[in-house]
């Protein structure tokens, strides 16, 4: 390709509390390996991201503090991001990302922070924390594993990233994990997310690639290390489970 795919990292000086920079490791290595030139771009705190020239967003977790100068900042410019997002702009928002993506987020002292309005998503706040190893089956990925640590209990009316095999998902109660909605996917599922789950990190080079207009065929990659983390982390949750 001509030009660099680019991927903005947004505020990793804030939001880095779940090893989001091995989300953008893996994505760099395996555009790397296929000799896709990559470029990231970190953005860092108060600076609007610039949208016209990305491919490729990452929105990562940190704390309820770090949440809402991200929230403000990034407040200001929604409607440009609504129109990124409707425009298939791929975006990954894990954990407190994910969260800033809906309505409103509640904190565990009643408050709620107003989000983005990108999706129709509400987090209210729990009495305890989702913790632990989490497994979940998604349709369009097959498995996918990881760790989740959240209070939020989320709720919305899109399509989910999966099912839960073992953990909690978006809230304990209605078995579902994280959200799809265009190009968007949002995720509890950190550790970082990526590493154990090749498919779900092709899926977002490949869009990024689309939506810059480039050839999205990938040569595969041998992801022997990938998939025995992800076995590992399948026979500790799932002792009877067999990765596809």
């Amino acid at each position: 390709m001509a030009r660099p795919l680019r991927i903005l990292h947004l505020y990793p000086d804030l939001l880095n509390l779940y090893a989001d920079r091995g989300n953008i490791l893996v994505l760099r290595r395996r555009c790397e390996w296929r000799g896709i030139p990559v470029e990231v771009q970190p953005v860092p705190r108060g600076e609007r991201p610039d949208l016209a020239h990305a491919h490729l967003v990452l929105l990562g977790g940190g704390s309820d503090r770090e949440q809402m100068l991200v929230a403000e900042t990034l407040r200001g410019m929604r409607e440009d991001l609504r129109a990124a997002v409707e425009a298939g702009l791929p975006l990954l928002a894990v954990c407190g990302g994910y969260q800033l993506l809906g309505h409103f987020y509640e904190l565990a002292d009643g408050r709620r922070v107003e989000g983005l309005g990108l999706l129709d998503l509400e987090t209210t706040a729990g009495r305890t924390r989702l913790i632990g190893n989490i497994a979940i089956e998604s349709p369009a990925f097959g498995t996918i594993v990881g760790f989740e640590n959240h209070a939020g209990r989320t709720r919305h009316r899109h399509e989910p990233l999966g099912r839960v095999l073992a953990g909690h998902g978006n809230n304990g109660e209605d078995g579902w994990e994280g959200v799809r909605y265009r190009n968007v996917i949002g995720t509890y599922i950190h550790g970082p997310l990526l590493p154990k789950n090749p498919a779900l990190a092709d899926h977002l080079i490949r869009t990024a690639l689309e939506y810059a207009g480039e050839p999205a065929d990938l040569a595969p990659l041998p992801d022997d290390l990938e998939q025995a983390a992800q076995q590992a982390v399948l026979e500790r949750r799932l002792p009877a489970a067999r990765t596809r």
